[in-house]
């Protein structure tokens, strides 16, 4: 008896299911086979405000008091207005002889592209709007590297307490933000490319998006190359325009060039060296000397009359200097085992620089033996590389088409979707990450 109500019930069954089918309310190739396009018809959409790939950025500029940023600049006029700056035509330029200070200005550079409203043919990897709400980034204008340099760069002059109480109040100020509480302040670009720039309150502000040029001075647990941006010095040295000569080889005399301070601390001990291993080379210039505008001038003549350039590890893994040969055609010899590059996911350093590890470098003869052996049509490439993506790491305002500029910006971009992942998981998230616990 059991056994024909089971084989009615399947026979049923099975009649339902050709009935479906013939008429196409079941389609069992869904489940088996995919569609045409890779995806099912799910009914959820994504949701956000992102652009399209080739859109610019939209970012909300928050409006700080002066102090934060251009008043730092502005403190001999000594007028005390601390308004905040909403247009260009408030912005004062850059210093030409700013010295030290403008290879760390790169988070003024950022805060002009944005009070730009800019030119017709203009490229632009970023555009301000003025209502957060449609906003996918949002960007800090505090100028922290002219900060440290302003407010007593001695870390134990009382000059500092200044720079202390600018990132107390900065802070203050970003907590009281819905939308640094929205997301945890993970949006948020906050430019920071000193070594000890916001020296004071860095764990705070380790979930947002750093503007740097290394990772010298910060924690794995505070800034990462999964959600920060590695950015370029600001050159010291003029910039090579007029680089044409039919044989840049023969008419560049020095093999290798350096010139700067050889007393450094942590890995920048290969300085010193580095500076007794290349002694008594008569086509090797290695010169002490300190960032003033005389010696500015003189890396500009020697860099542009030599085939290669040693960028040996500073206090930190980066340098100005890598970004200074760069700009004078000059081929970079990177000698920093913890360095990380700009743009390194869109441009391939090995196809214009050359890179030893510190315990090569420092072996007696090898380094020098090795350029010596470089073949001369190897070199021209490499020259013509540079002269072809020198402009990368110009920073100009407005902006220009792929300048440091915009490519900070684009890099910023590429960081947001897994911004959005790390905010999407935190709203739902009951227990701690255990992704991070395993860490």
């Amino acid at each position: 008896m059991y056994g024909k109500a089971i084989i009615s019930l399947a026979f049923i069954t099975l009649l339902l299911i050709t009935f479906s089918l013939l008429i196409g309310t079941v389609d069992i190739r869904s489940y088996f086979f995919p569609s045409p396009d890779g995806a099912h018809n799910f009914p959820c959409k994504p949701t956000g405000t992102q652009s399209s790939p080739s859109a610019p950025l939209k970012v909300y500029m928050y409006d700080l008091p002066r102090r934060f940023n251009i008043g730092m600049m502005e403190r001999k006029k000594g007028d005390g207005d601390d308004t905040p700056v909403t247009t260009a035509e408030e912005l004062p330029r850059w210093p030409v002889n700013a010295g030290v200070r403008r290879q760390h200005s790169v988070e003024y550079w950022l805060m002009a592209s944005l009070l730009g409203s800019g030119g017709e043919g203009e490229e632009r990897e970023a555009v301000r709007v003025l209502d957060p709400e449609n906003a996918e980034a949002f960007f800090v204008p505090f100028f922290s590297s002219l900060s440290f340099n302003t407010h007593g760069r001695n870390m134990t002059d009382p000059e500092t307490e200044k720079d202390r109480q600018l990132q107390v109040d900065l802070i203050s100020f970003l907590r009281k933000s819905k939308y640094w509480q929205r997301s945890g302040g993970r949006d948020h670009v906050i430019p920071m490319t000193h070594p000890n720039a916001f020296r004071f309150l860095r764990q705070l502000v380790n979930a947002s998006i750093l503007i740097v040029a290394d990772f010298g001075r910060y924690p794995k647990s505070l800034s990462t190359l999964s959600k920060d941006v590695v950015s370029p010095y600001v050159h010291n040295v003029d910039s090579f325009k007029d680089d044409d000569l039919l044989d840049p080889f023969e008419s560049r005399k020095t093999l290798l060039f350096f010139r700067g301070n050889t007393v450094r601390k942590d890995k920048g001990k290969v300085r010193a060296k580095l500076e007794k291993i290349l002694a008594g080379y008569d086509d090797i210039r290695y010169e002490r000397s300190s960032p003033t505008a005389e010696a500015i001038q003189a890396s500009t003549q020697g860099m542009r009359s030599s085939k290669f350039c040693l960028h040996p590890a500073g206090d930190t893994p980066s340098s100005c200097r890598l970004f200074d040969a760069i700009v004078s055609h000059c081929v970079p010899v990177i000698v920093s085992d913890l360095i990380e590059l700009p743009y390194e996911d869109e441009i391939d350093y090995s196809q214009f620089s050359i890179f030893f590890s510190i315990n090569e470098a420092i072996q007696p003869d090898y380094l020098v033996n090795q350029l010596r052996q470089f073949p001369k049509d190897r070199w021209i490439k490499m020259w013509r590389q540079l002269k072809k993506i020198s402009h990368h790491f110009e920073f100009h305002y407005p902006p220009m088409k792929e300048d440091a500029v915009n490519m900070l910006w684009r890099q910023v971009k590429h960081k947001l979707p897994g911004v959005q992942l790390e905010v999407h998981r935190n709203h739902r998230l009951k227990v701690p990450d255990w992704w991070q616990q395993r860490r």
